[in-house]
């Protein structure tokens, strides 16, 4: 038995950029499965006041951040901007 589990995002993403740098380093796959998730609001690799605060960045209409490692051990971000026009995902090196 194979188990789906469906989940909407929880909001707009607006325009995805990805930076020269994340593109070296994450497969195609990885950096999908990461704005799933961050489209989800899993925040990866935050810590639980991080967390909170991008829950009520939700509610709020604030800035979204999420952290999130590659496969081959970079750390790499993605930022949704407060009015949700444009998601970047980049390493912490190029902000």
């Amino acid at each position: 038995m194979i188990l789906v589990i469906e989940a909407s995002p929880r909001f707009d993403m607006g325009q995805l950029v990805a930076t020269p740098g994340v593109l070296e380093v994450l497969t195609h796959h990885e950096l999908l499965g990461a704005l799933l998730r961050h489209s989800r609001g899993d925040w990866g690799d935050l810590d639980a006041e991080d967390k909170q605060a991008n829950d009520d960045a939700l509610k709020q209409g604030s800035r979204l951040l999420s952290a999130y490692h590659a496969a081959s051990g970079p750390k790499f971000w993605i930022v949704t901007e407060w009015d949700r026009s444009v998601t970047t995902v980049l390493l912490p090196s190029e902000y």
